[in-house]
């Protein structure tokens, strides 16, 4: 071993390790560099990692916002389809009790505090069906449609009743705004 490397033995390690430096050029030592500018990322990089960052948040904010609007709307629309379901059913277990007290109505009685009782009753049952929106479907007289009207009978033609006219009304058909709750039985000219 020469001397020059028995004394590179001698030196601490940070010092054996550092590179010599040529005549004429200058080193910079980490103190000579502000921290300011070591820790600050380059320039360009940052606003266009920030505003690619932004825009996904905002794509991802986007995203959610119409999730969550459908998700609100369709369960609006399942409420509303329950709840009339829920009115459909019950109209249709009703209607028995409606077509019983129209023909109490119209059948003769004697007692006529008992008859008015009754028509009362009906009355009120009609108000509550209108309320609901439940209607009656036209039958009588009226042209033949096969999504409202069930036909049981044919009837022969006549002056009153042309062909395919409903001429005779056997159970009143309801609907429910534009639901069928029961199609009208009917027999048709024909």
């Amino acid at each position: 071993m020469n001397d020059t490397e028995e004394m590179l033995d001698d030196l601490p390690e940070e010092t054996a390790e550092r590179p010599e430096t040529e005549a004429g050029t200058e080193e910079t030592d980490e103190a000579d560099v502000s921290p300011a500018e070591e820790d600050a990322p380059e320039e360009e990089e940052l606003p266009a990692d920030a505003s690619e960052a932004l825009e996904e948040e905002r794509e991802r904010y986007l995203r959610l916002y119409a999730e969550f609007d459908n998700f609100r709307k369709r369960t609006q629309r399942e409420k509303l389809e329950a709840y009339n379901n829920a009115v459909a059913s019950c109209v249709e277990q009703l209607l028995p009790v409606v077509d019983n007290f129209e023909r109490a109505v119209d059948a003769p009685c004697s007692d006529e505090k008992y008859h008015s009782g009754m028509v009362m009753i009906s009355g009120q049952l009609r108000n509550f069906l209108e309320k609901l929106g439940v209607t009656e479907i036209a039958a009588l007289g009226e042209p033949f449609d096969p999504k409202v009207h069930n036909a049981i009978k044919q009837a022969e033609t006549s002056e009153e009743f042309p062909e395919n006219t409903v001429c005779e009304v056997f159970q009143k058909g309801y609907m429910l705004q534009d639901r069928l709750i029961r199609p009208a039985m009917v027999a048709v000219a024909g």
